[in-house]
């Protein structure tokens, strides 16, 4: 018995004096995902114009995608107390225990002011049920060049924006919305 105290006496002073370490501490984020949840943005703007938005589900995220006719330039996507709508500032109701404000720096209208994107539902953009992130996309409204959108998602979660070439001379602005952290 004596043995076994000197033994266990031998592993606490080599633990305390850091002869013996952990193993490494495993970090590794769900699916590979190490994305943030702080506002992207990008300043330019574009003379393009959208003409789409929809959604779909992966693995990992959800993703929501706005089509424009043209080369998307500028955006800004950020986490907000609220939604608002563009030009009159009037909040924008949305399901979710988080709000995402995404702006595309163009247009839903022509050079002519007619609609190149004309919503149905201002309220529900994209039937989201059944998402496990996604709660509600919603119009925010295209003003002075500027078209926002509302998001709202089930918490604050981890999220990237990226562009995409295409289909043909048009462009998509990407967000995916992680399922966790």
């Amino acid at each position: 018995m004596k043995k076994v105290y000197t033994w266990l006496a031998a592993l606490v002073m080599a633990a305390g004096l850091g002869l013996i370490a952990p193993g490494p501490a495993s970090a590794a984020s769900y699916c590979g995902i190490v994305w943030g949840s702080l506002a992207k943005t990008n300043a330019a703007m574009s003379g393009a114009q959208v003409t789409n938005v929809r959604t779909g589900q992966q693995p990992c995220y959800d993703r929501l995608v706005i089509d424009l006719n043209g080369k998307v330039a500028g955006y800004t996507v950020k986490y907000v107390s609220q939604v608002v709508q563009d030009g009159s500032g009037l909040p924008v109701p949305l399901r979710g225990g988080a709000f995402i404000q995404v702006t595309v720096n163009a247009p839903a209208y022509n050079t002519s002011g007619q609609a190149t994107y004309n919503p149905a539902n201002k309220k529900e953009l994209s039937n989201v049920t059944g998402y496990q992130t996604f709660r509600q996309v919603a119009w925010a409204g295209s003003f002075e060049g500027y078209t926002s959108l509302g998001l709202g998602v089930r918490a604050r979660l981890p999220f990237r924006v990226f562009t995409l070439a295409g289909p043909d001379t048009g462009s998509r602005l990407v967000v995916d919305v992680a399922h966790y952290w």
